[in-house]
């Protein structure tokens, strides 16, 4: 009989096994599943029988497609609140993960898209296989990268995060450990048996981490490396318009292809992506970047583009979203920088990082030729 439970939970030997278990849905992460992780991961915290912690996802697809979009649109159509909650709590998760005192290993196998980032790229040990698409495709639906993703993705080498933030491209196995987005590959077929291994003592003098690395092998050709030339030049511009206007001129056949490609997104969510991962560089830590990316999201969801990209991209599939503004062009600056404004009357901001509330927000119109402006990228 299968277990119908969202998160499957499995103590072996000093191991927590985390199983995210939505297999139709591609493990796409509910409010229910973050909030039953975020319990297991405190558990495991205080229990000094549990040494580490295992994550995967059931099925042979993926890890985790991300959130649950068809229910953060239906949300944002009937302009609820629930969606906001639930990132609340899956941020605060995030922020957990990455800090959490124990080995946590993340098998990231297949695909693993923005909310499956969120629990598995912030993780001190992360693997990933030769089945593994690693991406931030928010821009696509009108939205912008969160999960502390554009923290992740500023942190990449060069201007590689930028590519990947604005394109919503994704990535393999070489590539992902190339961006800092995972740690090593293992062989899919492996995986089996390092789930076993970890399930057993480790041994005098052995760390989880040995083990890992035990089964770990070189992993297929990726393709980032040989592009850093361009992508390196090219995304080093100040605003989209001249990312774009850059890849045109660049000469390279991709770079162009590129460029076709990024007028296809939200002319605004490009900006506040260029804008978000900018700032994320220059934040303090990743409470900050989250505290950050709640304010991006708010906003986000309350603009047309959101459900109009879930509809155009994941609904009615017909891929002819109408943007609005519908072009760069249009995209105002303070437009831009409203979406890292303090959160208004009424509204509650995440408020994980110590200290003072971040100004950078009210440096935006200063900005406005810096990153802000990047872009007016905003954002």
């Amino acid at each position: 009989m299968n277990d119908d439970r969202p998160v499957l939970l499995e103590t072996r030997g000093t191991c927590m096994h985390l199983t995210l278990n939505r297999p139709k849905a591609l493990n796409a992460l509910s409010h229910t599943m973050v909030r039953l992780l975020d319990e297991a991961l405190a558990r495991a915290e205080q229990d000094e029988a549990i040494e580490s912690v295992l994550l995967s996802g059931a099925g042979d697809r993926g890890l985790c497609a991300g959130g649950d979009i068809r229910a953060l649109h239906d949300d944002a159509r009937a302009s609820g609140r629930a969606s906001l909650e639930f990132w609340r709590d899956e941020y605060r998760l995030n922020a957990r993960i990455a800090r959490f005192p124990k080995p946590y290993v993340a098998l990231m196998d297949g695909i693993v898209m923005g909310g499956g980032v969120g629990v598995s790229a912030h993780a001190g040990i992360r693997v990933v296989t030769e089945r593994s698409r690693v991406a931030m495709p928010e821009t696509a639906i009108g939205f912008v990268p969160d999960v502390g993703g554009t923290r992740l993705l500023a942190a990449a080498p060069g201007e590689l995060g930028t590519h990947l933030a604005l394109t919503g491209r994704s990535v393999g196995a070489a590539d992902a450990i190339l961006c800092g987005l995972a740690d090593h590959h293992v062989p899919a077929r492996l995986l089996p048996a390092l789930t076993e291994a970890l399930g057993r003592p480790a041994g005098p003098g052995a760390s989880v981490a040995d083990i890992v690395q035990g089964f770990a092998t070189d992993p297929p050709a990726g393709e980032l490396a040989a592009q850093r030339d361009w992508i390196d030049d090219c995304y080093a511009a100040d605003t989209v318009e001249d990312i774009i206007r850059k890849l045109r001129a660049s000469g390279v056949p991709a770079a162009r292809t590129v460029a076709d490609e990024l007028l296809t997104k939200s002319p605004l969510a490009l900006k506040v992506t260029l804008a978000a991962v900018r700032r994320a560089a220059r934040l303090a830590g990743l409470e900050a970047v989250l505290d950050q990316e709640f304010r991006v999201s708010s906003r986000a969801f309350e603009h047309p583009d959101f459900v109009e990209g879930v509809r155009a991209r994941i609904i009615d599939k017909d891929n002819a979203p109408q943007w609005k503004p519908g072009s760069l062009a249009e995209v105002d600056d303070q437009e831009v920088a409203r979406f890292f404004a303090p959160l208004g009357p009424g509204e509650q901001e995440l408020a994980l990082a110590p200290g003072p509330a971040d100004t950078s927000a009210r440096d935006g119109q200063d900005e406005q030729g810096g990153q802000d402006e990047q872009g007016g990228q905003g954002g």
